[in-house]
């Protein structure tokens, strides 16, 4: 006789499964029910409801979402820029909830690097940019030599195709020159972790290749982790995973992978879309599914043996 898992069962083993992954090892930035709440003139906002997210280390991945979703809310906590409500965070074995003031200052500098939307904000304009790419190291108190961080600045900037750019001043680059310059910068103490967000925003869409051409060689070169918060479709599509985040919470993921076909012999990049599952079992199904179906406020569920089916309300009851 054959027995089928039950929904209790499946649930467990799901939930299981997820917790054992959201403080693993394999994961360099971990995000549990991470909630941030805003009070402003007396009215509480809720910018991030319960966001649960996994990044593993060396990922290239784009996180995507309308304006107000709770992005640059995440990207300022991952930033350590701002401190969560509730929930949990940790980013390379740092939590986010636990340091000081001390604490987070020594993170922003060893631990994350962050690149701006505003080409203004990342660099210092009477600089040059190789003295741009020294500086976070100096300020760092670098063991290296001042020969040595010279030499470590230009190696980023011929990896990032702006060696030529050393001795001039942000007002002399063009906006892709000084972006990848502000890579650069962001590399320049070895970070766990690369923050992007909005890179491409003020840029034509060469030049916004150009850039991300630029967060690929950094991710394959020195493996590091880079997530860019975007809206440019033409980004998201380049990376091998898209988280989308809605009303503050992690909706759906697009994971894309490269299959060769047996016949011709040729390349191609397949993508799928997933529905993200939280802790409690709850999942947001895109819009234009629910909209096509006309679901509402409340959906049929049935159990088969290696699937749950979702049906739209026929209980005549709405």
């Amino acid at each position: 006789m054959t027995t089928h898992p039950t929904l209790t069962d499946l649930t467990r083993k799901a939930q299981a499964a997820r917790e054992s992954l959201a403080y693993g090892h394999d994961a360099l930035i971990s995000c549990d029910r991470l909630v941030r709440v805003f009070t402003t003139d007396g009215v509480e906002v809720q910018a991030l409801q319960g966001l649960d997210l996994l990044v593993r280390e060396g990922e290239l991945m784009a996180l995507v979402g309308a304006s107000g979703s709770g992005k640059s809310t995440l990207m300022n906590i991952l930033a350590g820029l701002d401190t969560p409500t509730a929930g949990a965070a940790r980013v390379a074995g740092r939590d986010l909830l636990s340091m000081n003031a001390k604490d987070r200052l020594a993170y922003r500098r060893d631990v994350v690097g962050f690149v701006w939307q505003q080409t203004s904000r990342n660099l210092l304009p009477y600089l040059t940019a190789a003295q741009n790419v020294v500086l976070p190291m100096q300020l760092n108190g670098s063991l290296r030599r001042r020969r040595a961080q010279t030499g470590r600045a230009l190696e980023l900037m011929e990896l990032l195709q702006v060696a030529d750019c050393r001795d001039r001043r942000p007002h002399q680059m063009s906006g892709g020159q000084q972006q990848r310059c502000a890579i650069a910068v962001a590399l320049a103490n070895d970070p766990a972790v690369l923050l992007a967000d909005e890179p491409t925003g003020e840029l034509d869409s060469h030049t916004a290749e150009q850039v991300f051409a630029a967060f690929r060689d950094a991710n394959e070169e020195l493996g590091t982790t880079i997530v860019i918060v975007t809206h440019d479709q033409a980004v998201a599509t380049e990376v091998r995973r898209t988280v989308a985040i809605r009303d503050g919470r992690t909706s759906t993921e697009v994971l894309r992978r490269s299959e060769i076909d047996a016949t011709t012999g040729h390349e191609t990049v397949v993508a799928r879309e997933y529905a993200m599952l939280d802790r409690a079992g709850r999942l947001q199904l895109p819009a234009d599914y629910t909209a096509t179906l006309g679901m509402r406020d409340r959906v049929a569920l049935e159990l088969e043996p290696d699937h749950i089916a979702i049906w739209p309300d026929d209980s005549g009851q709405g």
